[in-house]
């Protein structure tokens, strides 16, 4: 019998899109001996991966049924000794509030290898791909990447800062608090400051929602508040190709 050697392989799968893994971490995960992949891994992904091969979803998913970290890095161990190579699949980068460090401290404890497969993070690619930019020249010369909100389920002190300086805001995991958000930024920034809603970012299904501060009210109906999403705020969202338009034209119904 073939001697099963444990190791462990954590790789980024991108902003979402099938086709936006990098061409090493698809590799790696075509390598697979199993994969535990998280909430935001699209089913086309997975598909690049051999029949054979177990796939075991770990997501974690507000109001939904999940494994705690615990378990996820209990799994990793467990399979890496079953099956030889574990393909850790996680959403976006890794690193980027991904715990990768929580689970590469664990797994190494027990004397398993472990390499990591950086990803594109959703931070950068799903505004890119919606033609809104992080940087512009004389509008924002740097961004500030962040959670809305600590563990007890308050604001934290990060969102604060970057609210009452000029940096593009790129807010993840926030949009079940999006008019709590747009309350909070407001209270630093102007009312007609830009602001964009981005879910299911890279997918066929994306939808992009851009407004002011302002007017982010009137639109929020239409934001699906269970579904993930990306909020950015600062004037760069003003390079989104239909900002205006849409400014425009809300302000025209507004006024009927």
């Amino acid at each position: 019998m073939t001697k099963i050697e444990p190791k462990v392989s954590l790789v980024g799968a991108g902003p979402g899109s099938e086709d936006l893994i990098t061409v090493r971490g698809l590799r790696v995960l075509q390598m697979a001996d199993v994969v535990l992949y998280d909430a935001l891994v699209s089913k086309e992904l997975l598909a690049e991966v051999p029949p054979s091969v177990p796939k075991i979803y770990v997501g974690k998913r507000c109001s939904q049924h999940s494994f705690t970290q615990d378990d996820i890095n209990i799994l990793i161990v467990e399979h890496a000794f079953k099956y030889g190579h574990v393909v850790r699949l996680k959403g976006g980068d890794p690193f980027v509030f991904g715990r990768a460090h929580e689970e590469i401290a664990y797994v190494e404890s027990f004397g398993i290898s472990v390499s990591v497969v950086p990803g594109i993070s959703s931070a950068l690619a799903v505004p890119s791909g919606q033609g809104i930019p992080m940087t512009r020249r004389g509008v924002s010369s740097s961004f500030w990447v962040m959670t809305a909100t600590k563990r007890d389920g308050s604001f934290s002190e990060d969102l604060r800062l970057a609210a009452k300086s000029s940096t593009t805001m790129v807010i993840l995991m926030g949009v079940r608090k999006l008019m709590e958000i747009v309350k909070e930024v407001s209270r630093y920034r102007g009312s007609q400051t830009p602001i964009a809603v981005i879910q299911n970012g890279t997918m066929r299904n994306e939808q992009c929602t851009v407004a002011t501060l302002e007017g982010i009210q009137e639109l929020s109906n239409g934001i699906d508040v269970t579904k993930p999403g990306i909020i950015v705020i600062g004037n760069v969202v003003a390079e989104h190709p239909s900002f205006f338009e849409d400014e425009v034209q809300r302000v025209l119904h507004s006024s009927l």
